[in-house]
């Protein structure tokens, strides 16, 4: 991937075996993978959502929230006794308020970084 700024609408994000990968859409290059820490939980179907600035994963009975511009794990839920099935997931996040929380988000993103030079 080259060395510009990548946002949420420059990735395609895929729940592959266990497994979140983020994808450049510009280039197919991978930006970044994320496997959860619990032990156990490799291989399962997972479901996403994307969400403005949150990017929900579930399977098997647990959910996590990502950070979708890197992929970093910000909470994780295991919904104890609650079973495993195949998750459906929603929030009443409405479009126009996910895109300014997805924007509001790389804007901090980028100001960090500049900050860190």
């Amino acid at each position: 991937m080259s060395g510009r700024t990548i946002t949420t609408r420059d990735l395609l994000f895929i729940g592959f075996n266990g497994r979140v990968i983020a994808v450049d859409r510009a280039d197919g290059s991978v930006a970044w993978k994320w496997r959860p820490s619990r032990r156990g939980m490799g291989h399962g179907t997972v479901t996403l959502l994307p969400d403005g600035d949150r990017l929900f994963a579930s399977m098997m009975g647990y959910t996590w929230a990502l950070d979708p511009v890197d992929g970093r794990e910000l909470w994780y839920q295991p919904l104890k006794g609650e079973g495993q099935g195949i998750p459906t997931l929603a929030t009443m996040v409405s479009s126009s308020d996910g895109a300014r929380l997805a924007a509001t988000a790389a804007a901090a993103q980028a100001g960090a970084a500049q900050m860190a030079h």
